[in-house]
């Protein structure tokens, strides 16, 4: 039977000298979390992240999505497309919220993962070189890897990359990227899968390799 799962908590998260919108849910005797970077373009909102954390929930796995940009960065975004691509300033955000996690009663005990989509699974995989200590296991879904330069060989934490079957130039860019990386890391192809993942039963696949992976490097 699946644990029970509690109602999403809205915190402001503390990255930098910004804070940042953030919706924090801990199923009862959660002693793991992971955090959401979302892709390009996107938000904590996007369906697909919070889909993949209701089903991360329903395994005992605390779950926190939150915005990487501000409303006056969103929107700034939203005309010129250019911070979306930008890996340091993503990366420096999640760095500093898994440093604030640290610092807080109801998270500092609790092990770290990341999951990252698009060009956040480049953020997630430059946070986790970074904090090697803190990250315990990443998942990219349909994620950009290469975007990650050289901060791929430093990564030290267990790393589920899924990519869709059909999206074939992300999966050349994730096999790359594979190539350059030292840590245990896994490469999954969906088949008949897109970017999105929006084909039938695709996207709970993404949910439940996650949670397996999760399951096996948090808890």
């Amino acid at each position: 039977m699946a644990p029970p799962v509690s109602e999403a908590q809205e915190i402001k998260v503390r990255a930098g000298e910004v804070l940042l919108d953030g919706d924090l849910t801990r199923p009862p005797g959660a002693r793991a979390l992971v955090v959401f970077a979302h892709g390009s373009g996107s938000s904590r909102h996007s369906p697909r992240d919070c889909f993949v954390a209701r089903v991360l929930q329903r395994h005992g796995l605390g779950t926190l999505l939150f915005d990487l940009l501000t409303p006056e960065e969103d929107s700034l975004d939203e005309r010129t497309g250019r911070l979306r691509f930008d890996i340091p300033l993503l990366a420096e955000r999640l760095v500093d919220t898994i440093d604030w996690l640290k610092t807080q009663n109801q998270t500092r005990m609790l092990t770290i993962g990341l999951f990252g989509a698009s060009t956040g699974a480049a953020a997630a995989l430059v946070a986790a070189a970074e904090r090697p200590d803190a990250i315990r296991a990443v998942v990219a879904r349909g994620g950009r890897p290469d975007l990650a330069g050289p901060a791929l060989p430093r990564v030290q934490a267990p790393t589920l990359l899924i990519v869709g079957g059909d999206d074939e130039p992300v999966m050349t860019l994730n096999r790359q990227a594979m190539a350059r990386m030292r840590t245990g890391t896994r490469l999954v192809i969906v088949p008949r899968a897109t970017h999105l993942f929006e084909e039938p039963r695709a996207l709970e696949e993404v949910a439940r390799l996650a949670a397996e992976w999760f399951e096996k490097h948090l808890m």
